[in-house]
């Protein structure tokens, strides 16, 4: 099964409020609202494209480890991943999916950073329930995020939904600003230039893990 396949039967059930979320029917009108509108502010059409140059940054690693993009590329090309947070599983399923491509990554001397602005406890949790064998960065303040283009400000409407739900994105992120990424995935090469981009708007749209191949077979 696909990776869009997985997530498009886990929306089904999600909408149809199935375990284990049992989603109340009141909050998908919310969600969708705010996807739309997400999609209509031209957000994705503002972030980083293939051509552009890609900023460099530093990052801690759930062990307070710096990571540097620089000495990544140093080695061969980069792949990023910005995602939501261990808190959002159609991200966990990418991740997953990310995992199970690694070697053909690896294969073509490339390596694998993802980025959400989760405190590291949460990029721990992360690594663990979808046994990932890459990096997960911490971005404070969804930082380097918006140096992508990616960052952006929940609605009120939004916001107030999540409180409802208890889905806490200043703990989750230890950030008082209820920011995200839009979810996005990149191959850099080693002249830091973007090979390949895509942005979503869309969260429960993520590209193949093998869309990328051209791009990383340069």
């Amino acid at each position: 099964m696909t990776l869009q396949a997985k997530l498009d039967a886990f929306k089904a059930d999600f909408k149809a409020g199935k375990p284990p979320y049992n989603a109340p029917a009141d909050i998908h009108p919310v969600m969708e609202r705010a996807t739309a509108d997400l999609i209509a502010s031209g957000a994705a059409s503002r972030a980083l494209k293939v051509g552009d140059i890609a900023p460099l940054f530093t990052l801690k690693d759930p062990e307070g480890n710096a990571v540097s993009s620089a000495d990544r590329l140093a080695r061969g090309p980069l792949v990023l991943t910005f995602y939501r947070g261990v808190w959002c599983p159609y991200c966990n399923m990418e991740l997953q999916a990310l995992q199970a491509f690694l070697p053909e990554i690896e294969n073509n001397g490339a390596s694998l950073l993802a980025i959400s602005p989760q405190i590291a406890a949460n990029s721990r949790k992360s690594q663990r329930i979808n046994e990932l064998q890459f990096p997960i960065l911490s971005d404070p303040r969804n930082d380097v995020a918006a140096a992508f283009g990616l960052r952006f400000e929940l609605p009120p409407y939004l916001i107030e939904l999540y409180k409802n739900l208890r889905n806490d994105l200043p703990t989750f992120n230890d950030d008082p600003a209820w920011t995200l990424p839009m979810p996005a995935r990149y191959v850099i090469g080693q002249d830091g230039v973007i090979r390949y981009a895509e942005v979503n708007p869309d969260y429960t749209q993520r590209p193949e893990p093998d869309a990328m191949l051209d791009a990383l077979r340069g």
